[in-house]
């Protein structure tokens, strides 16, 4: 098969936010419990975080990091997880049916993220609390002192405030298994009061407001919300999760064309507000929660235990080249989408993983880390509005799916990154790209990740089944690059 990428310097779709290689870590499973923190641990530090997993989330470059929740944040009460830990009260969890025992919050995780190198993305209970306990919450993160709850977080041991700048208004507001669900209206009118009260606590903070739960669920929410949240708010937020229950590797593999499509329906409808209203203001969007996930569901656990194996999807081969493609979606919409959270970054859904201390205590990369870490590490700069002429394939579930799925992207530097999926099962792709416009010399690396067997996976035993390889065989002579890429591969081409 035969493609060519048509690009030029002049024709851009915008400049990436590092903010959207974000990750999410909520108060389930073992996200936080034996994920992030565990002080039994060989090599957990003096205040209980795993060194191991450090290391691993610092490989990635996450810049931010949504908690804590999720679902877990629409009955929570944030003074639980703060003060002496010995006095901190343990809580039925109603969420995800488990005990928290309150051991990390808020006074724990922004310290974490400093030591992670990622800025807190905080949610706000509008669930069963609302705006009064938000704007308190706001307080006692970003008030110097002088104040009752800011005084109360210095009493708990941090006289400088938190600097949090980017809080959600709650979480999947419209979905019947949310606690304190409401409809569009409710919402929209307890969200509005709520970012008045935070922002007049803290002017310099972004909110983003709760767009629908998922792609089949989006239209009349969005509406609705906006035209009580646009002037108070920065972001809209987008969930959805992909996943091949029925096993059907090409209609998975073309997911990432839902993504795009969920992305410019929410953004008409934005601008649809926008102009109602009359505002001079672009609504930006926050897709802060996305992945594959269903290899987990129905998986069970006992209930009201604590940090129980929850929703720890283990990911294969054709799982990453899925990933590889929604990151590539995302870039591309990153005029609008400026805020990004793969759900989740340690155990739950998640490209790292552990075991417990007494299981062993191993920490590993699953599949989807490798297409993460590459975008995250060559995807910052200014993504090039690329045309592709490539052959298409259909199945019962998609229609017209390009086989190749690219995206192009220019670092400050000059260098430029091009990544690419070659969705073919089984037919090797030929790529070609006139680069003269832009002076380029070399193509100095090639990164692959491919495997014969689809559902191959990386385990604590077997870590290294899934990763890349710098064997690929671009080449650019006189400004044209040229290169073979694989069947079924997740391909990185760095060019100078």
């Amino acid at each position: 098969m035969q493609a060519t990428l048509t690009l030029h310097p002049s024709y851009t779709v915008g400049k990436t936010d590092d903010r959207l290689f974000g990750s999410f870590i909520e108060h389930l499973g073992r996200a936080v419990y034996h994920g992030i923190y565990e002080p039994g641990h060989p090599t957990a530090d003096k205040d209980g975080f795993r060194g191991d997993v450090l290391d691993m989330v610092k490989v990635l470059q996450v810049p931010i990091v949504r908690y804590p929740g999720g679902n877990f944040v629409s009955g929570y009460r944030w003074e639980d997880g703060t003060g002496p830990k010995e006095k901190r009260p343990r809580r039925p969890e109603l969420a995800w049916g488990t005990t928290e025992t309150n051991e990390v919050g808020i006074d724990e995780f922004q310290a974490w993220c400093k030591k992670a190198g990622a800025e807190v993305m905080m949610a706000v209970n509008l669930g069963t609390r609302g705006p009064d306990d938000a704007r308190n919450l706001v307080e006692y993160c970003n008030f110097k002192g002088g104040t009752y709850y800011s005084d109360m977080r210095r009493a708990n041991g941090f006289e400088d405030p938190f600097g949090i700048k980017v809080w959600c208004l709650g979480n999947e507001m419209d979905g019947s298994w949310q606690m304190g669900a409401k409809t569009a209206a409710e919402y929209g009118r307890i969200a509005a009061e709520a970012a008045k009260l935070m922002k007049w606590t803290d002017p310099s903070i972004e909110l983003v407001a709760c767009g629908s739960s998922n792609v089949h669920m989006c239209g009349a929410w969005e509406l609705e919300v906006l035209q009580h949240v646009y002037d108070h708010v920065d972001y809209l937020s987008l969930h959805n999760y992909y996943g091949n229950p029925a096993n059907d590797t090409p209609s998975f593999l073309a997911c990432s064309l839902e993504m795009d499509s969920f992305i410019k329906t929410v953004c008409a409808i934005a601008d649809s507000v926008k102009k109602l209203k009359n505002s001079k203001k672009t609504m930006y969007l926050s897709f802060d929660e996305w992945n594959v996930w269903f290899h987990s569901n129905g998986v069970p656990f006992e209930k009201w235990s604590v940090a129980p194996h929850q929703l720890e999807d283990v990911y294969t081969f054709e799982d990453a080249l899925v990933v590889g493609c929604l990151l590539m979606t995302l870039l591309k919409h990153c005029d609008r989408v400026k805020m990004a959270c793969l759900a989740q970054l340690v155990n739950v859904i998640a490209p790292i993983m552990t075991e417990n201390t007494e299981d062993g205590g191993r920490c590993w990369a699953q599949t989807i880390f490798y297409p993460f870490l590459h975008a995250s590490a060559y995807g910052r700069g200014t993504v090039l509005d690329g045309r592709l002429e490539c052959p298409k394939y259909s199945t019962k579930a998609v229609a017209d799916v390009p086989y190749l799925e690219t995206c192009a992207v220019q670092q400050e530097d000059g260098s430029m990154t091009i990544f690419a999926v070659n969705r073919s099962m089984d037919e090797d792709l030929e790529l070609t790209c006139d680069l003269s416009a832009f002076g380029m010399q070399e193509a100095v690396e090639h990164i692959i990740l491919t495997n014969n067997d689809m559902k191959a996976v990386n385990t604590a035993d077997a870590p290294d089944t899934v990763v890349p390889e710098a064997g690929g065989n671009a080449v650019l002579t006189d400004g044209v690059l040229q290169t073979k890429l694989g069947a079924h591969s997740w391909n990185v081409i760095r060019i100078r």
